[in-house]
């Protein structure tokens, strides 16, 4: 029986619903939990751990934490945290920064070097899956980020096979909204280690989170609409 309350409990109820309509677990696994310090991951990795006590899947857990090098590193803080909770853990160290230039620094190539990072790190300690903490609003602005700058009609997927099954990433947090993240951790009075990224306020993220929130204001359902659509779509009115 789950002995969780408040916000977590229900983040675990929505991650449970995630992992049965995902297939994201099987007894035996060990998950990479990719922990950045920031809330979501954070509470993702939180979550996962606790639930370890009440589910019926048996599974272990590894923390992984990749230092890109950026100044003002969590790495240690994150560390500490890791001990406290008592969950097994790895910090990756990479030189990706130090060797690159820094106009050359934008979003993609953060994200492209934390994955390979983290998937090499996975492989090497025998992980059958890799967590990320993406949650409910990442995946709509992710859709209207393709739309609006790639224009295709695509989003992150749920659970998703790389390199012929070797790496299967799950994101368990599909299902929960920012807002609830947020209760969460201001309940659970928990710090966060955010490695701050120096395009993260110019980034068009951000920008399409800004859009997302002004539509929320006429239109309460609109995340979940977006969050919808891809489920329902009308192929008679496509091109």
């Amino acid at each position: 029986m789950s002995v969780l309350q408040g916000p977590e409990f229900y983040i675990s109820k929505r991650i449970g619903r995630a992992i049965i309509d995902y297939k994201m677990l099987s007894d035996g696994d060990k998950i990479a939990v990719a922990v950045s310090g920031g809330k979501d991951s954070l509470t993702l990795l939180r979550v996962l751990n606790d639930r370890k006590k009440f589910v019926p899947i048996k599974y272990d857990i590894l923390a992984v934490h990749i230092d890109l090098g950026y100044p003002r590193s969590c790495a240690k803080p994150l560390e500490k945290y890791f001990k406290k909770i008592g969950v097994n853990y790895h910090i990756e160290k990479s030189d990706a920064l130090r060797k690159t230039k820094r106009k050359d620094i934008n979003c993609f190539w953060c994200s492209w070097n934390r994955r390979k990072s983290l998937f090499e790190t996975a492989n090497r300690f025998g992980c059958t899956k890799v967590a990320l903490g993406h949650h409910k609003d990442d995946i709509v602005e992710t859709i209207l980020l393709n739309l609006f700058f790639q224009g295709e009609i695509s989003a992150m997927s749920p659970k998703q096979e790389l390199f012929k099954g070797k790496i299967v990433i799950i994101r368990p947090l599909v299902y929960v909204e920012e807002d609830l993240i947020k209760r969460f951790v201001r309940s659970a009075d928990f710090s966060t280690f955010d490695c701050k990224c120096p395009n993260s306020i110019t980034s068009n993220r951000t920008k399409v989170a800004k859009i997302i929130s002004e539509l929320k204001r006429v239109c309460p359902d609109v995340k979940t609409n977006i969050f919808r659509s891809l489920k329902r779509i009308k192929k008679d009115y496509l091109l």
